[in-house]
């Protein structure tokens, strides 16, 4: 087998020599066991005899961005209300799990068994309510018992980082991580009381965004705005609003009232590029009113 680059743990397990393969199951069976079956295709997919020259030459830092936007293309599908599609992206996100798992099965490190292990484990563990003889718990008092347990998981795994901050993915989406990094250093005080403190604070950078502008520094103006969109992400979190989703539904809106004007100036027989913003502004309110009207 090959063993790809890897940043997975030195400490992983490896796994014994006379374990290298699955039980191969037979990948035109449609009638066999569905995880099995996609455990086979995938080694298939990875064997250098015979398998796929793409898959073969794969490893985990190539396939991080498919795997980010297949979780994406799910999000994508529940904001649709398309269960078909959400029934398919799952399918293109749970590859990506059997891929990666592959991978470091060949390097010696875990197998999918492995994770699904793990996550089983985890998952009895932080519930102890459903699973054993823990006490009965709001929503509420769960979530706070689950960053208690995950606080508890991350110092027996002894990680050197030992800030409230840690294990916040650099991965996420800025505003997303935003919002979670001011989450946790609310939870010992370090946070504006109300929503009014915050707006504030928005006055006052967009003050700074516009000296900022005015001194010609694009560094500086760069700066600025992303101070700016951390207060926005603030505030969002003041209001129990998640800003991803603020952002993302407003981007449909633009795109939906964007595609009425150039459906509006199609049965003229124009295009945006034929008429000027005058024109299209005029069409655009007459978007919001269509909308209001349904």
């Amino acid at each position: 087998m090959m063993t790809p680059s890897t940043d997975v743990p030195a400490s992983a397990a490896p796994q014994p020599a006379d374990e290298t393969r699955h039980a191969r199951t037979p990948v035109n069976d449609p009638a066999a066991d569905p995880m099995a079956r996609l455990l086979s295709i995938m080694e298939a997919l990875r064997d250098p005899d015979g398998g796929c020259p793409w898959d073969q030459e794969q490893n985990f830092k190539s396939i991080a961005p498919y795997t980010l936007e297949e979780a994406y293309e799910v999000c994508d599908a529940i904001e649709r209300g398309d269960m078909d599609d959400l029934r398919e992206e799952l399918g293109d996100l749970l590859l990506q799990v059997v891929f990666h798992s592959q991978m470091a099965h060949e390097a010696g490190h875990f197998r999918f068994e492995d994770v699904a292990a793990g996550i089983s484990d985890k998952m009895v563990r932080r519930h102890p309510h459903v699973f054993g003889d823990g006490e009965e718990r709001d929503a509420a008092s769960q979530t706070r018992a689950w960053e208690a347990q995950k606080a508890e998981e991350r110092a027996e795994k002894g990680a050197n980082d030992t800030s409230l901050l840690a294990n916040i993915p650099l991965a996420l989406p800025a505003l997303v991580r935003a919002e979670k990094l001011t989450k946790r250093a609310a939870r010992v005080g370090f946070d504006w009381p109300s929503a009014d403190e915050v707006f504030h604070k928005l006055d006052e950078e967009l003050g700074e965004v516009r000296e900022a502008i005015a001194s010609g520094d694009q560094d500086h103006v760069a700066e600025e705005l992303g101070d700016l969109l951390f207060v926005i992400s603030n505030l969002s979190r003041k209001l129990s609003v998640d800003p991803e989703a603020a952002l993302r539904s407003a981007n449909a809106k633009f795109e939906r009232r964007f595609r009425w004007i150039e459906q509006r100036l199609a049965a003229e027989g124009k295009t945006c590029i034929d008429v000027d913003l005058d024109v299209m502004e005029s069409h655009w309110l007459a978007a919001k009113l269509e909308e209001r009207k349904s």
